[in-house]
């Protein structure tokens, strides 16, 4: 219990590998991906409640502790746990082995901040069917607790890449084939415009919440994508333009 308190902090998640997801959608999602879950800890109530999980975790050999409201509790950083919590193996790998796989269409986050916008981008390329997510720079981990809770399970499903090096990153997606496009509201062409091929592979780059994209990194871009606007709001929030930008390129690979 001790232990999977102490990966509510950063250092620790990164030293041992691991992460905690919460709730029972993520943790059933956990347990669908192949040695993912380590442990199991639940209350009495749960474990009556999800006998479902409570026999995926029997079959894969994870061990399910049942435990008191106020381990969960301390365990978890919610104000009302949902009764069920999963120490996990993180899931991320190399950049280079993420592009083995022919990606057709990403997405990179350079220097986000905001745990539940990096929860909702990936949780926004799974649906669209994108085949992976990207963390570049000095962008929030993904694995922290909000960020795990905003996938609602999303995490499981998407391959995910985290590198520093922002420039080297986007170099190698190029050498890989996919077109960089930095989403951004001055773009020299429209998400809609007819000379946007979104057909070919395509690396989305967005930008930091509250500044966008520096002017160094968006000339590393093989061209700057606008998301028009049709009403009055002065912009679209990150989550949200990537959710466009993303089914965008969906629309286009399967029509």
């Amino acid at each position: 219990m001790k232990h999977a308190r102490r990966l509510a902090t950063r250092a620790f998640r990164a030293d041992r590998r691991e992460f905690l997801a919460e709730g029972p959608q993520a943790v059933r999602e956990a347990l669908a991906h192949e040695r993912a879950v380590l442990e199991v800890f639940a209350t009495a109530d749960a474990t009556q409640q999800h006998v479902d999980l409570v026999e995926a975790a029997r079959r894969s050999d994870v061990v399910w502790h049942v435990v008191g409201d106020d381990v969960v509790a301390a365990i978890t950083d919610t104000v009302q746990p949902q009764g069920v919590v999963a120490r996990c193996a993180m899931l991320d790998r190399p950049l280079a082995a993420l592009l083995d796989r022919s990606p057709g269409f990403v997405v990179v986050c350079a220097d986000i901040r905001d745990p539940g916008n990096a929860g909702a981008v990936i949780r926004c390329a799974d649906a669209a069917g994108a085949d992976g997510v990207v963390f570049v720079g000095d962008s929030v981990d993904p694995y922290n607790p909000k960020s795990v809770r905003a996938t609602v399970g999303s995490l499981f499903h998407v391959p995910i890449a985290i590198d520093r090096d922002v420039a080297g990153s986007l170099a190698a997606l190029q050498a890989a084939g996919l077109t960089v496009l930095a989403a951004d509201g001055q773009g020299d062409v429209g998400l809609y415009d007819d000379d946007l091929d979104l057909t070919a592979p395509t690396a989305w780059l967005m930008g930091n919440e509250a500044w966008g994209l520096p002017d160094d990194v968006r000339a590393l871009a093989d061209r700057v994508v606008a998301v028009p606007i049709f009403g009055r709001a002065e912009s679209l929030n990150l989550a949200t333009a990537a959710a466009v930008c993303l089914y965008a390129s969906a629309r286009a690979r399967t029509a």
